[in-house]
């Protein structure tokens, strides 16, 4: 692995770390403004402004006219970040944020196992073997230990 991957990797951690404050935050929003929804909305308004100011900032061209000739479903990554965000916003307060995360977690890794398997929207599949399905196992075991339903 070079020296890139390492940065990025804890690049990856680091953004990962903060999804469970996002979501403490988010929900806390909610709670005073209205409800997780209204939380959530207020999440992406803010990300939305920051973003579009970027944008202006680094005066970067937006080519939504190439956009037009795309099917339907390149636009599902912005509904599937809202829900995201809505049913973290939701979940969190009650779940805790360990729980939450490592159930989000757990379903993030099996579902990449599959859109790898089957290479949904990528060029080739990838192998899923004994050992990716291993950690995978691994992974709903720590869900089961940091959740731990026998203590409530």
């Amino acid at each position: 692995m070079n020296g890139n991957a390492w940065w990025m990797m804890g690049l990856a951690v680091l953004v990962g770390a903060m999804l469970p404050l996002q979501g403490l935050i988010n929900a806390r929003l909610g709670a005073q403004i209205g409800g997780p929804i209204v939380g959530a909305f207020v999440s992406f308004l803010v990300g939305s402004i920051v973003l579009g100011g970027y944008l202006v900032i680094a005066r970067h061209r937006i080519g939504l006219g190439a956009a037009s000739g795309m099917p339907m479903w390149v636009w599902m990554g912005g509904l599937l970040g809202a829900f995201y965000v809505a049913v973290v916003t939701l979940l969190i307060p009650r779940l805790g944020p360990a729980t939450m995360m490592c159930l989000v977690i757990f379903g993030q890794v099996t579902a990449a196992l599959l859109l790898d398997k089957f290479g949904v929207l990528q060029s080739t599949p990838r192998t899923v073997d004994a050992v990716r399905i291993a950690g995978a196992v691994l992974v709903m075991a720590g869900v089961i230990l940091v959740a731990s339903p026998w203590r409530r």
